[in-house]
């Protein structure tokens, strides 16, 4: 008797293998809205209007004015795997478009009662209808250039889906955060968001990227400064907050690779690195940044709805990061103005048709280019196209510094082309001693003064404890320490960063701080980090010190001579900017 098989293994309709595939593209109604916006921006669209009802569980409607289908590509659309962005594999290697693969429509067909309205002009267009994966219908309708897509009753037929949605204003909030990052790479395009009859974004094309970010953002964009740098074919540009505008929550953090917007908080981690001791520990700088890379170089087909990529060189574009955002801090734009202050573009590409002005490497010009002489006698207000002074001499050597003035002992006052500085002189003696600390460490210890008379010193339990654990990264500082008894030290030689420092209370102090702890020394990452904080801030030059024009000069140079002159180890500014701008604007001139 022959026995009969029983076979296991079936394939399954096209409707059924559509909605597990729908899985993957379509997680929520933002999905939709991300896949239809992003079809909307590669067919050329102008203007984007999307509508959603019930926070697009009852309808998701999105409407361009792109260059629309013919109705065998319209047919075509919703079949899987069918796309227009490429023709072979090696076309995956260079995808600059957002949508390639084939997917979304007939994903989202497969989930809904879907209908695409399309025209490739005005007049005569196309109705396709599906319903949960099976086509109703097709017939001309008469309607203008462009496509409309309606998505209603979403995952109605896959009640085990339906019952993850969250609440209706969960989901608008989390559609109008997908439309918000294809804004941001598309500030040419206009979109409007309309939930339930009420418009909740309604934006205009913009002039660039920073106009886009202002219409949405108008405050943060005034904190904003250009972020540029090229390393070898990676070039990073866009905007981050300054480091005084920086709060605890609210943060905006957005990133893109050749203009498609994706997740990666270890590029963002970075970011924050780079901000490190501009601001204070556990504050969130805003930041906007573009990634522009080869796109045979990038893997943008990781993740299932795109929003991961893989760099095929990470370590390049983590290093062009880091130091573009470092560059940008290093400018006198990234201290905090007196006065609002707009965020300024160095230079950019585009214009009015769209093309965004996203920041460039910001034109080098010699520091001294930014001051007024002290002994320039010439019209200063006669500048090139950079704004710099004509008259300026061509070196540094002819250029005399400028003037400086030390107001109520504590700041120090000096002009520059576009206005004044204020420097805190405690603040920025901080940052020099840090930096020539850390500097110091790297080249394996400073130098030493003996003292006339060493001083003996007696610690508490714990600070004797910290001392005898730190004796050798303090012997590195230049603190010649000899032990003398129970809990108590000689001091026989210490350093010399300024004529009014007085060792044995800056030793103290650094004792006391380091084996109690502090905001300041918590944040380090080593203890070369702890000691050089503790040392700049306890043994720079206080607040109420009277300092000679000598002295003044000298700082003044030492701090323009460190890689973040604007900023003090605690996260605050060291110089404050009031511009000529503001100065007239107080005084009624504009």
């Amino acid at each position: 008797m022959t026995r009969r098989s029983t076979r296991r293994i079936e394939i399954l309709p096209d409707h059924v293998a559509n909605q597990i595939a729908a899985g993957e593209v379509v997680e929520r109604p933002a999905s939709v809205v991300k896949e239809l916006v992003e079809n909307a921006i590669d067919a050329g669209a102008r203007r984007v209007d999307i509508g959603l009802r019930n926070g697009g569980k009852t309808e998701i409607r999105v409407s361009d004015d792109g260059s629309g289908m013919e109705e065998g590509d319209a047919l075509l659309a919703i079949e899987r795997h069918a796309t227009s962005k490429i023709r072979s594999a090696n076309d995956l290697r260079a995808v600059r478009s957002f949508g390639f693969r084939g997917e979304a429509l007939p994903s989202i067909a497969a989930v809904s009662r879907f209908e695409l309205h399309t025209a490739v002009r005005a007049g005569e267009g196309v109705r396709v209808r599906v319903d949960f994966g099976r086509i109703r219908g097709a017939d001309a309708v008469a309607r203008r250039r462009g496509t409309t897509v309606s998505v209603r009753a979403l995952f109605h037929d896959l009640p085990a889906r339906a019952k993850f949605l969250k609440t209706a204003a969960a989901e608008t909030r989390a559609a109008g955060e997908a439309l918000v990052l294809l804004a941001l790479a598309n500030p040419g395009v206009g979109f409007r968001l309309v939930s339930n009859r009420r418009t909740s974004l309604d934006l205009a094309p913009a002039r660039d990227t920073l106009g886009r970010i202002g219409q949405m953002w108008a405050d943060l964009a005034a904190t904003l400064i250009p972020v540029g740098k090229a390393e070898g074919d990676v070039r990073v540009h866009g905007f981050v907050q300054r480091p005084d505008a920086a709060r605890a929550r609210g943060g905006r953090r957005y990133a893109f690779v050749n203009d498609r917007p994706f997740r990666d908080p270890g590029l963002v981690r970075l970011v924050d690195e780079a901000f490190r001791t501009t601001v204070v520990e556990g504050l969130r700088p805003s930041l906007f940044l573009w990634i522009e890379i080869p796109p045979e170089r990038v893997d943008v087909n990781v993740h299932p709805a795109k929003a991961e990529v893989r760099f095929r060189d990470r370590q390049q574009v983590e290093t062009a990061v880091q130091r573009a955002v470092r560059n940008a801090l290093a400018r006198l734009d990234s201290t905090k103005p007196i006065g609002p202050s707009a965020a300024r573009v160095a230079s950019g590409r585009g214009g009015g048709d769209g093309h965004p002005e996203r920041g460039r490497e910001a034109v080098e010009m010699p520091q001294f280019a930014l001051f007024v002489s002290g002994r320039d006698d010439k019209d200063p207000g006669s500048t090139d196209e950079r704004g710099v002074d004509s008259h300026a001499p061509d070196d540094a050597e002819a250029f005399s510094g400028p003037e400086l003035w030390q107001l109520h002992d504590r700041y120090i006052l000096a002009a520059t082309r576009e206005g004044l500085l204020i420097v805190d002189q405690h603040s920025a003696h901080e940052r020099v001693l840090y930096e020539e600390i850390m500097a110091r460490f790297e080249a394996g210890g400073g130098t030493s003064q003996a003292l006339l008379f060493p001083a003996t010193l007696q610690f508490s339990p714990p600070e004797a404890a910290a001392l005898e654990d730190l004796s050798g990264f303090l012997r590195r500082l230049g603190f010649e320490l000899e032990p003398f008894g129970d809990r108590t030290w000689l001091l026989r030689a210490a350093p010399a960063p300024h004529a009014r420092f007085d060792p044995e209370r800056c030793l103290r102090e650094m004792v006391r701080e380091l084996a109690e702890g502090s905001p300041l020394v918590d944040s380090a990452r080593n203890q070369h980090e702890r000691i050089a904080m503790s040392m700049a801030c306890k043994g720079a030059i206080k607040a109420g010190q009277h300092i000679s024009p000598e002295e003044a000069r000298e700082l003044f140079d030492r701090l323009f001579a460190t890689e973040l002159p604007g900023h003090d180890v605690h996260g605050r500014p060291t110089i404050v900017r009031l511009s000529v701008e503001e100065l007239d604007r107080r005084f009624g001139r504009h």
